[in-house]
């Protein structure tokens, strides 16, 4: 299955997710700019067609029995919509958030200054859509879906409500904590999916995008 963690930058996505590596059996840790980013202006489509190389390479640790615990930006909305998003044998979604100044903080710590206010506001705003968005499929979904790569499938969830079981993004908020109790929240919620997943009580297990989901279930 694929366990994704998303946020916006500096909220601790990557250093979360390698702090419990070790402790994942069965599991491939990877981040999803290891891939390369092209150099600013970044082209439109391209975070949608990296979402969809991602699930790809879940697609292969599937078969080889392994799941795959990613970290980066795309929100539950965009993974949903990538091509290949129902071949997965189960998805579920992390949001690591951090209130807006630590972030500016910790990005002014691990880049060196490289970022402007202009910069850091819109990491701050892309926060705080990402917040609205793990509550609601509902909240502005022209944010990810406008001029996107034509290849998504949008339609596959822009017609839930957020008391659809499906629509689920579990918010772990890394204020104040220290890293060793947000690394082990971490790992607990990871836990919970996999026995989810084991149990048959996932809710995006195959299926999750058929027109007969309710019925199914």
């Amino acid at each position: 299955m694929l366990l994704a963690l998303t946020g916006s930058s500096g909220a601790g996505k990557s250093t979360l997710a390698f702090a419990v590596a070790d402790r994942l059996t069965g599991a491939a840790v990877h981040d999803f700019d290891e891939v390369g980013v092209p150099d600013p202006p970044i082209p439109p489509h391209w975070r949608n067609e990296m979402t969809e190389h991602w699930i790809r390479r879940a697609l292969e640790y599937q078969e080889r029995g392994l799941d795959l615990v990613l970290t980066g930006n795309s929100p539950l909305g965009e993974i949903l919509a990538a091509p290949s998003a129902p071949l997965l044998d189960g998805i579920a979604v992390c949001l690591i958030d951090v209130a807006d100044e630590p972030r500016r903080g910790r990005l002014a710590r691990r880049d060196g200054g490289r970022w402007d206010e202009r910069a850091l506001d819109s990491f701050c705003g892309w926060a705080a859509w990402q917040r609205e968005h793990a509550r609601d499929p509902r909240a502005r979904p022209a944010v990810i879906a406008d001029d996107s790569w034509p290849e998504m499938v949008w339609s596959r969830w822009t017609g839930w409500a957020s008391d659809d079981p499906r629509w689920r993004t579990e918010v772990i908020d890394t204020t104040g904590r220290p890293l060793a109790a947000s690394a082990d929240r971490f790992e607990r919620w990871v836990a919970e999916q996999r026995a989810a997943h084991r149990s048959g009580r996932l809710p995006l297990a195959p299926g999750w995008a058929d027109a007969g989901w309710a019925d199914i279930e």
